[in-house]
C-alpha cells in the first residue's frame, strides 16, 4: 500500500530527506582526518528505511555507493535483526563481498529509533587512508594480501565502543589516528542524520518513515519503468576490450529493454574469467556501476533511492571478472569497474544516441603514498588526478573530473604539506581533449 501524500507535501518531505543526508555529509567532511574524505570526496551518506531500502543519498557523493550500501545494510539486518539492535549501536564492516568491493572502503551503519522502534538506518561509506596489507595494487593475488578484513560487527553496543575491535583496527593499519578519526567522523554523520530524521517525523506528526519511504520508492520506480518503456525495445550487445594487463580482457554485455516488465536486464555472460590479480569486481560493484549508467540515460532527474534501481537487473557468471569467487583479489576493482558505464552507454547508443556520453579520459588515476618520516611517524594515503569527461549531445566534457567515480583531484598544496613531495608544475595538457562538435574534457 502507498499512502496518500499531496504533491507539495511529498516534494517538501523528499527535499528534507536529501537535505538531511547533505548535512550529514558536510559533517563527515568537516570532521574527517584524511584527505580522501576531506579533499577527494571519496565517501557517501545514505538514509534507509527500516527494511534496508534506500531513501536518499547526499548530492555530491560517489555514485556507486547508492548501489553498494543497500547490500551492506541488508547484510547488517540479517546479521543483526531489529530485535538485536538498540539505540547507540554502530555496525561496521569492510568485507568486499558485503560492501563496496574492496577493503579500503569502511561501511558504518547506525540504527535510528523513535519511541522504542527501529524506524530507519543511517549509513555511510568512506575510503580509509590505509587498511594494512600490501596497499592497493593490481599485483596482489588474493584477498588476504590486501589488508584487514572486518566482518560484520558491532563497533558500538548501546553507545559503548568495543575497544577490542578498535584496538584491532588501530594495530593493523599504518596511520591509525587517521583511520579511526575518519570512522568517528562517519559515526558522527550518521548520528546527526538520525537526529534530524527524528526531528522531521516529529514535526509532521509521523510515527515512522515507512509510509513516506514506500511512497517515494513507488513513484520513483513507476517513473523509471515509464522511462524505460519510452526506449526502443530490443536487445543491445556490446563488447569492450581492456588491455594493459597480463592478458586482454573482455567485458561482454547483452542489454535487454523489456517494455512488458518496464525493465532493463544487463547480462555479462561471455566476460573474461576472474583473474589472479586485484582487478576483479564483486557483484555489488558490478551492479552499482551498471545500474548507475542505466539511470544516467533513462531517468537522470530522479533523486537516487531504491525505487530507481528496482527496474534494473544485472547478472554476471560466477567465477567471472565481474563476479569472482572469494578469496579473489579485488583491491584495484576500479581499474575494470569504472569501464562498466562505458559499456552500458555504448550499448544504449544504438537505441538513444543523443542521450549517452562519450567515454571518459580517466575512469580513475590514483597515486598511493606510504612511508616514514625521519622522526619515525608513518604516512599513508591515496590521492587522485583526473583526466577529462566525455562529451555529450549539446555539452562539452568537463575537464579534470573522474567519471564515473566523482572523486576530486587533490590540491597540490595539501599534498606538499602532508607528504614529502614537491610538485614542479601542474597544468592541463593542451590539445588532449577528444575533438568534435562537443569536445571531451
Amino acid at each position: 500500500m502507498v499512502a496518500e501524500f499531496d504533491p507539495i507535501s511529498l516534494e517538501i518531505l523528499w527535499s528534507r530527506l536529501i537535505a538531511i543526508v547533505d548535512e550529514a555529509a558536510a559533517t563527515m567532511q568537516r570532521t574527517s582526518f584524511s584527505t580522501l574524505v576531506r579533499e577527494s570526496n571519496d565517501y557517501a551518506c545514505v538514509l534507509f528505511d527500516a527494511d534496508g531500502s534506500s531513501l536518499a543519498q547526499n548530492t555530491a557523493s560517489i555514485p556507486s555507493f547508492i548501489g553498494t550500501l543497500p547490500v551492506t545494510v541488508r547484510h547488517c539486518l540479517r546479521r543483526f535483526p531489529p530485535a538485536a539492535l538498540r539505540p547507540g549501536d554502530v555496525l561496521v564492516t569492510n568485507d568486499p563481498w558485503l560492501g563496496t568491493g574492496h577493503l579500503n572502503d569502511i561501511n558504518i551503519a547506525v540504527p535510528i529509533f523513535h519511541r522504542g522502534r527501529l524506524i530507519a538506518i543511517a549509513a555511510s561509506t568512506a575510503h580509509a587512508p590505509d587498511i594494512g596489507g600490501r596497499l592497493i595494487s593490481p599485483d596482489n593475488s588474493d584477498a588476504f594480501e590486501e589488508g584487514l578484513r572486518i566482518p560484520m560487527a558491532k563497533l558500538y553496543d548501546g553507545g559503548r565502543p568495543d575497544e577490542t575491535i578498535i584496538d584491532f583496527i588501530r594495530n593493523n593499519v599504518r596511520v591509525p589516528d587517521q583511520v579511526i578519526g575518519d570512522v568517528e567522523a562517519q559515526i558522527a554523520a550518521n548520528q546527526l542524520a538520525g537526529a534530524r530524521l527524528v526531528e522531521l517525523i516529529g514535526e509532521y506528526g509521523m510515527d515512522d518513515v515507512g509510509a513516506l519511504a514506500r511512497t517515494i520508492q513507488h513513484y520513483s520506480e513507476r517513473a523509471t519503468r515509464q522511462a524505460i518503456r519510452r526506449l526502443p525495445a530490443g536487445v543491445y550487445e556490446q563488447r569492450l576490450t581492456v588491455d594493459g594487463f597480463d592478458d586482454v580482457l573482455d567485458l561482454c554485455l547483452r542489454l535487454t529493454v523489456d517494455h512488458e516488465r518496464g525493465q532493463i536486464t544487463c547480462d555479462y555472460d561471455g566476460t573474461s574469467p576472474q583473474q589472479p590479480r586485484a582487478y576483479n569486481v564483486v557483484p555489488n560493484y558490478t551492479y552499482a556501476y551498471t545500474a548507475f549508467a542505466v539511470k544516467c540515460v533513462v531517468a537522470p532527474e530522479i533523486p537516487n533511492n531504491e525505487g530507481c534501481f528496482r527496474p534494473v537487473v544485472v547478472t554476471a557468471p560466477e567465477g567471472s571478472l565481474l563476479n569472482p569467487r572469494f578469496p579473489a583479489a579485488v583491491g584495484a576493482r576500479g581499474s575494470i569497474g569504472h569501464y562498466l558505464p562505458i559499456v552500458v552507454f555504448t550499448a544504449l547508443a544504438a537505441a538513444v544516441p543523443d542521450r549517452v556520453r562519450a567515454a571518459a579520459g580517466s575512469p580513475i588515476w590514483g597515486v598511493l603514498a606510504s612511508g616514514q618520516w625521519d622522526d619515525g611517524r608513518r604516512f599513508a594515503g591515496l590521492f587522485f588526478y583526473n583526466g577529462g569527461m566525455g562529451g555529450a549531445q549539446g555539452q562539452d566534457g568537463i575537464s579534470t573530473i573522474s567519471f564515473p567515480s566523482n572523486v576530486s583531484s587533490t590540491p597540490v598544496e595539501v599534498l606538499e604539506h602532508l607528504f614529502p613531495f614537491f610538485f614542479a608544475r601542474q597544468e592541463l595538457r593542451a590539445d588532449s581533449a577528444g575533438p568534435g562538435q562537443w569536445r571531451g574534457g
